[in-house]
């Protein structure tokens, strides 16, 4: 069934257009608008009369509009049913099979990557990178630590979060992710042993273990960071580094306090382990609550020393490849070194785009955090409502449920669940020693419609018992 949006919502959302020419500014505050995806492909647009009248404009207007709509692809006109948004080329692509492979069918529903699509304003970034783009085109377009700009807007991020930071201080990376690569190549030699929480985020542990280090656990559970058995293991094992997403953990959801924080910053600094802090999940928080301090905050507080990760990608979009790190001025040049050895630099769109997003006035953010708690409210209803018997707790941010099953089948599950067309990652992928059988991470970040589709499927996957005779699961490469 055709989405149909009325004549006032229309004009409402394109309220303040450009009237010199009218036409023209109507058709360009419309395209933008399903290009952004705020009007849906497919949805059809009001009549030519009913948007007159609400827009108190002309009728050729209107109708001039919708031409310039439609001849620039983003509009088609269906005889005898009216003006239909479309984006050029179609809404969607064909799935990574690197990232699916061996799944067929439109009706997929991929919950193994923890990524959300674009919120509305991306695209128009895009399009003011584009028209900023000629001022670099003279130059050679290489920049190993970032756009000066760049770095003066994520500077000033953290600077706005109590921890006053340089531009000098951030390195401008191709993701978070591009950025652990850096920081192990950095400071750890072979044989090095790195301290990672588990369950974490599995790429993170192969980044880190690129220099042969050796990986040695630090608890997360059910309640959080166990703060005594973590400092057991940094005095037992003296760690080079230790590894640690204080904010929304990857997969957990966990926000580490700030009392938490203090007493754990002391034991790093006291052990003198260098702290590497993933806070790529840091902005998305979804309960409008005040946020600790940054980790690094304390650990410097405590004399220690420590690199923060940060993302664009994780906060906005995964297509947008810009992250960063922030670190000791006594390591930069180190730093710098290793990234050479990596990659040249972001691209200086990919740059522009971030800059201009993290400099903006937050609407953009507002309007994914906005998604993203509506689309986690409607995955707790249906795990409540289908599956009483897991267990979960609703995180106040990020992009998770970290759900517990009353049985270890979640290998078995994710499976079973393959079978019916959703793809979800089972507990042991977290762990880079196994276990975790009881567990499932499941993503809020498809629409709330395929969340409640997506537990339906899974229900019956679980409810399909213990065969004893499990599917495989398909081997998968996770980016988030």
């Amino acid at each position: 069934m055709s989405r149909v949006i009325s004549a006032h919502t229309v004009a409402t959302l394109v309220a303040d257009f450009d009237r010199s020419p009218a036409y023209a500014g109507l058709a360009e505050a419309l395209r933008s608008l399903v290009a952004d995806g705020r009007i849906a492909h497919g949805t059809r647009l009001p009549s030519e009369r009913e948007l007159t009248d609400a827009l108190a404009v002309s009728r050729t207007t209107v109708t001039r509009a919708y031409a310039e709509l439609r001849g620039r692809g983003y509009a088609e006109a269906r005889r005898g049913a009216g003006t239909f948004t479309c984006v050029p080329g179609g809404p969607t692509r064909a799935p990574d099979r690197v990232l699916t492979p061996r799944v067929d069918g439109e009706d997929l529903i991929d919950l193994n990557c923890a990524a959300a699509p674009a919120p509305p304003g991306i695209a128009a970034a895009y399009e003011r990178a584009v028209a900023e783009l000629p001022a670099y085109l003279s130059g050679h377009g290489y920049y190993p630590v970032g756009l000066p700009e760049l770095r003066e807007a994520i500077a000033a991020l953290y600077d706005a979060r109590g921890l006053p930071t340089d531009p000098e201080q951030i390195m401008v990376t191709p993701g978070a992710l591009a950025a652990t690569g850096v920081v192990a190549l950095a400071c750890t030699d072979p044989g090095d042993r790195i301290m990672a929480e588990v369950p974490v985020y599995p790429n993170a542990t192969r980044a880190l273990t690129m220099r042969s280090t050796r990986l040695v656990g630090a608890g997360v559970d059910a309640d959080g960071w166990d703060l005594a058995g973590i400092g057991a293991t940094i005095r037992q094992s003296a760690p080079r580094a230790a590894y640690l997403i204080p904010d929304f953990q990857n997969p957990t959801g966990h926000l580490m306090l700030d009392a938490q924080r203090e007493e754990y910053a002391a034991q790093l600094a006291a052990s003198r382990t260098l702290a590497i802090i993933d806070e790529a999940h840091q902005a998305l928080s979804l309960e409008g609550q005040e946020m600790p301090l940054p980790m690094a905050a304390h650990v410097e507080a405590a004399g220690g020393e420590a690199i923060t990760l940060g993302s664009a990608s994780k906060m906005l979009w995964g297509g947008l490849r810009v992250g960063w790190l922030r670190a000791p001025r006594a390591r930069v040049d180190a730093l710098t070194e290793a990234r050479l050895a990596l990659d040249l630099g972001v691209p200086v769109v990919e740059q522009l785009v971030a800059a201009t997003l993290l400099r903006d006035d937050g609407s953009v953010l507002a309007a994914q955090r906005t998604r993203l708690r509506e689309q986690r409210d409607a995955l707790a209803s249906a795990l409540a409502e289908q599956l009483p018997e897991w267990t979960f707790r609703v995180p106040a941010g990020g992009l998770a449920m970290w759900c517990e099953l009353p049985s270890p089948r979640a290998s078995q599950v994710a499976a079973e669940a393959e079978a019916r067309g959703v793809v979800v990652a089972p507990g042991p992928v977290f762990s880079p020693t196994g276990g975790y059988e009881r567990f499932l991470r499941i993503p809020w970040t498809r629409p709330a419609d395929e969340l409640e589709e997506a537990v339906a499927r899974i229900a019956q996957a679980w409810r399909s018992g213990d065969s004893g005779d499990a599917r495989k699961t398909a081997e998968r490469v996770m980016v988030a």
